[in-house]
């Protein structure tokens, strides 16, 4: 016998959790589901031996070639090919030795007899949003439809990224470009400069001896501030990786003036797409719920939708729920509320998301739009109070010479 920690969801949604005794892991599941529950997972209690022991940090595959494996997984099962079969073809054929280790490892699960689902939901790298869709293909008997589903999502959400993305690269190009004229001017220009000054004889108008000892100063420091930023930066990364330092940074972003409003549409977004994608493909709301929260990159969101999730068992609507939480914008809340009552919650929820990702893409092309003249404006006026603060006490002495 062994001892199996069962995640199931009741009729009304309500998740449970508990031990059972149980030869097989698929007895144990076949015990739950005879009774009408819902497994969402099961998991052996000495399994943290299996890749790497408890102490194992929590990694992730890479995403795109992830997608390339269930493209081919997809094909082959639909061509009638067994699901065994297919991961025995593929697991040798991956070109990743990362994925192909844990993709090795579900089948040699799936062999023993192992669920699908939760032969993937033991490696505790995939997402668990793909975990959630093929239980639930494997529950509809229609596995094949609901990972296509998961590839539509997943490829709309990295075209969104790479969107975002693209439009922040020239900007963020600028910048640096900016950081680097600034340096070069003030560590290397202006102490030249003060050494051709410091052979004259003249009083230094106020503008020049400022600039002056800001680059000296500079430049004898100049190793010791570059060493101190890249600390300084370490140190907020290795700061950032708590949790509550990740939650203190959502607050920071959504109080930034234009792009917060900007990062909580993106969010918002992303979870409308999850729980679109899950409620399509048969998982009752309250685990549909719990995942969507697990799959968001925001401590803050997971937090209020752990708080909704609470609300909704209840027996909340999802749209009371979400605005109680006072975290999601008004016009989603009450597009959610109409797809509620008219019984289309998926398809609301999927036009939640296209509606905000076009929202995002727009406004973040304005305001970049913005950004980039004032960078350039800023850029214009510090050259120019070089140039003026540098050549100023030349001009000076033109006259005195006159």
């Amino acid at each position: 016998m062994a001892e199996f920690l069962m995640r199931y969801a009741d009729a009304s949604g309500h998740i449970h959790e508990q031990v059972t005794d149980a030869p097989t892991e698929r007895e144990a599941r076949e015990r739950l589901a005879q009774q009408g529950y819902l497994v969402y997972s099961a998991r052996a209690r000495d399994l943290g031996s299996r890749l790497g022991g408890p102490s194992r940090r929590r990694t992730s595959v890479n995403l795109q070639k992830f997608i390339i494996f269930n493209q081919q997984f997809v094909t082959l099962v639909r061509a009638g090919l067994p699901i065994l079969k297919g991961l025995d073809l593929l697991a040798d054929r991956l070109t990743d030795p990362k994925l192909g280790r844990y993709i090795k490892a579900v089948r040699d699960d799936v062999k023993e007899g192992t669920g699908l689902s939760d032969a993937f939901a033991r490696q505790r790298v995939f997402p668990p949003i793909y975990v959630t869709s093929v239980m639930a293909g494997e529950k509809s008997g229609s596995l094949v439809e609901v990972l296509d589903r998961y590839l539509t999502y997943q490829k709309l959400t990295m075209a969104v990224r790479k969107k975002v993305l693209v439009s922040l690269m020239y900007p963020a190009v600028l910048i640096l470009l900016v950081i680097c004229l600034i340096v070069f001017l003030v560590a290397y220009v202006v102490p030249n400069f003060a050494v051709l000054y410091s052979t004259m004889q003249a009083q230094l108008p106020a503008p020049t001896r400022i600039l002056i000892a800001v680059g000296t100063t500079a430049r004898s420091y100049l190793i010791l501030g570059f060493l101190g930023v890249l600390a300084g930066i370490g140190g907020f990364i290795a700061w950032s990786r708590r949790e509550a330092s990740q939650e203190t940074l959502d607050k920071w972003k959504m109080k930034l003036p234009l792009f917060g409003e900007i990062w909580l549409k993106y969010q918002v977004a992303q979870f409308s797409r999850v729980m679109s994608t899950l409620l399509i493909g048969g998982i009752p709301l309250v685990p549909a719920l719990e995942t969507s929260g697990k799959s968001l990159s925001t401590v803050l969101l997971r937090k209020a939708l752990i708080r909704a999730g609470v609300l909704v068992r209840e027996g909340r609507s999802l749209s009371q729920a979400l605005a109680e939480t006072r975290m999601f914008p008004d016009l989603s809340v009450d597009m959610m509320e109409v797809g509620e009552s008219t019984g289309a919650l998926p398809q609301m929820l999927n036009s939640v998301a296209e509606f905000y990702e076009e929202d995002v893409a727009t406004r973040t092309t304005a305001v970049l739009s913005l950004i980039e003249p004032a960078i350039m404006i800023f850029m214009g006026i510090f050259v120019a109070f070089v140039l003026v603060a540098l050549y100023l006490p030349i001009f000076s002495l033109a006259g005195s010479i006159r």
